[in-house]
């Protein structure tokens, strides 16, 4: 008894360091999406319909009918070396992307049928570099992604799996704003291609 009664106590003193760990790295992140609105944001193209709405529970989703359009999203802030949390969630087949600096696509497809990792599949740094590891949960699944980019570098952890460690990438991946690789910029939610869904989108800026 004195032993299981020890074996616990240094689970919990073991743990403790770790979950205190957690909260001092989750205090440097801040919300780029406040849960409420649009506040932080701006459409891609203004002369286009808005195919984002927020909904209850903090999430941000783009709706696209079949052989219909949406329309990208953009933050008005723009950044260099970064880390950024998010979450998402699409229906199967369903097309979209997490843009890094709006240059870099961390593609995000319904792909879970497929069963394989793919130069467009989803967690590829889109057209560039293959995910490490098949990771796509089901559809209608929340799945969750943290993306660094620091210089050209970019290393992605999603579903808790490192897909890609320090990947450099010297060039735009495809629908970019712009090819100014070595410059600040925004992140970018595509919205023209299908359905998807986000929350906790957070960013912690790095040196």
């Amino acid at each position: 008894m004195k032993k299981t009664l020890a074996l616990v106590s240094l689970a919990i003193f073991t743990a403790f360091p770790l979950a205190q760990a957690g909260i001092d790295d989750a205090k440097d992140f801040h919300p780029l999406f406040n849960g409420k609105d649009l506040t932080g944001w701006r459409i891609r193209n203004p002369n286009s319909h808005n195919s984002w709405s927020v909904l209850p529970g903090g999430i941000l989703k783009n709706t696209v009918e079949n052989g219909a359009h949406g329309v990208d999203l953009v933050t008005v802030r723009k950044f260099l070396n970064f880390t950024v949390r998010y979450e998402y969630m699409t229906p199967e087949d369903s097309n979209s992307g997490f843009y890094l600096r709006g240059r870099h696509e961390i593609q995000i497809l319904g792909d879970y049928k497929s069963g394989q990792a793919t130069l467009t599949g989803n967690g590829s740094i889109y057209n560039f570099k293959a995910p490490d590891k098949f990771i796509t949960k089901p559809a209608g699944e929340w799945q969750t992604a943290e993306a660094t980019m620091i210089g050209n570098r970019i290393t992605v952890i999603m579903n808790g799996v490192k897909i890609h460690d320090n990947v450099e990438c010297n060039r735009p991946t495809g629908g970019e704003l712009d090819n100014k690789v070595t410059e600040p910029g925004p992140i970018l939610l595509q919205g023209d291609h299908g359905t998807v869904s986000f929350r906790n989108i957070l960013i912690k800026e790095l040196p």
